[in-house]
């Protein structure tokens, strides 16, 4: 069997699993919708321009051109429903039903889910009214972090130092529409105080496997400084995540997620993110994920030996018990480079030189936000690319990813010096 598959997204995770999938010996074409410029020109992919949250022509053309499955990247068309619409459609689609991706489309549900179930995570509050949460806010002990509940492309937390900082985030969120929509409703939540791990499993409603996890770098600045992002790097193995902590994660987290899901007649299928705070009183749950985690992706899929499009057949099929799945012992790392003004804007496309330099020294650069612009790429967006190097250990994965970072080079870049250890780490 040559299967057709179509990935929807244009970001680096979606470049990620596109180039996995591609690998597969059953895998004839990835139509990557709408895709970049990395995944232009990737073995066995093409683009193609349709919107990501535009459902009805996704189904269209999945019909017409014969597709024989889905992988859904971004949470916009998780949370829209786009998977109930596929398989509404008889096409086979991987990702969690609208319902399911509920646990990341809202935050304030999630919270409730997790309290509701006896799942570790921080004490919150939710408020839709500024003078309430202004309230709430003098009488809380400790500065919380304001979050805006919906969906805010990975930028709506603030962490605030002081009180009147939180304040403020309560004020632009609530009243200055500071993330739209998505932040209509806020939580002023418990600020964990730990370290950050990802861990990313496989889900196929009842059954799980968690892959290699990874430590993602929120921050944008090197010390993990500066404001928050979608994230600037990430890295495995981490050296907080051994075989016990990953256990009980398994045990006190996802398993009892999958339970409660199943339970309330949403079973959970497709990649389940738990972002967890390690704290002095066990790991707890800062979010839910309802997808692969970007630059988290471009560490891990690297990683895998197996068939990535017969793990999402078991996933979509509720069989994954019976699917073994092989990881390298390798290390990697990944360094995310960004266009200038990111967070905060992007800057004008400007073109992206030494590409073919840094795939020469052996990194594998995956795309985000480019696109081809006569001829040659450009930057599109905050997040440009993603380079990851793999090794047998951790200091010269680092090494060998900044190598391939110093071989690219494009107006205004910015990344951080510090992942998984540091340039000649």
């Amino acid at each position: 069997m040559s299967a057709r598959l179509l990935v929807v997204g244009g970001g680096g995770r979606e470049h990620a699993i596109a180039a996995t999938l591609a690998k597969s010996p059953r895998v004839a074409e990835v139509i990557v919708a709408p895709g970049n410029a990395g995944t232009a020109t990737e073995h066995k992919c093409r683009n193609v321009a349709l919107a990501p949250t535009d459902s009805s022509p996704i189904v269209e053309f999945s019909l017409a051109q014969g597709v024989d499955m889905v992988v859904v990247g971004p949470e916009d068309p998780l949370v829209s429903g786009l998977v109930d619409a596929l398989i509404e459609a008889g096409v086979a689609a991987f990702g969690p039903s609208a319902a399911a991706a509920a646990l990341e489309g809202s935050k304030s549900h999630c919270k409730e889910f997790l309290f509701d179930n006896g799942i570790p995570t921080a004490d919150a509050a939710a408020f839709s009214d500024a003078a309430a949460a202004l309230e709430h806010l003098e009488g809380m002990a400790a500065v919380p972090v304001v979050k805006a509940t919906g969906l805010a492309a990975g930028k709506g937390v603030i962490v605030a130092e002081t009180t009147a900082e939180a304040a403020d985030a309560i004020t632009s969120m609530l009243l200055e529409d500071r993330f739209g929509e998505a932040g209509h409703e806020i939580l002023l939540e418990e600020r964990l105080v730990g370290r950050e791990v990802s861990v990313l499993a496989f889900c196929d409603g009842r059954d799980f496997r968690i892959m290699p996890p990874a430590q993602d770098h929120k921050r944008l600045l090197a010390g993990d400084h500066g404001p928050n992002t979608g994230g600037m790097g990430a890295f495995h193995p981490s050296p907080i995540a051994d075989e016990a902590l990953i256990e009980q994660v398994g045990r006190e987290v996802l398993a009892p997620t999958l339970a409660g899901l199943a339970r309330q007649g949403r079973p959970y299928r497709g990649v389940l993110y738990a972002g967890m705070m390690l704290t002095s009183s066990g790991p707890k749950v800062i979010e839910f994920n309802c997808r692969f985690g970007d630059p988290e992706t471009q560490v891990v899929l690297p990683l895998l030996e197996s068939d990535l499009y017969e793990i999402f057949e078991a996933c979509c099929a509720g069989d994954l018990s019976a699917t073994d799945i092989v990881w390298s012992e390798s290390a990697a790392v990944t360094v995310v480079m960004a266009s200038q003004g990111y967070p905060v804007r992007s800057s004008a496309p400007v073109a992206i030189e030494g590409l073919e330099a840094a795939a020469a020294t052996g990194c594998k650069v995956f795309h985000a936000g480019t696109a081809v612009r006569e001829g040659q790429p450009h930057t599109a967006g905050g997040r440009v690319l993603a380079v990851t190097a793999l090794a047998p250990d951790l200091s010269e994965a680092s090494t060998a990813a900044y190598k391939g970072v110093a071989a690219v080079s494009f107006a205004g870049s910015q990344f951080r010096s510090d992942i998984g250890g540091g340039v000649g780490a």
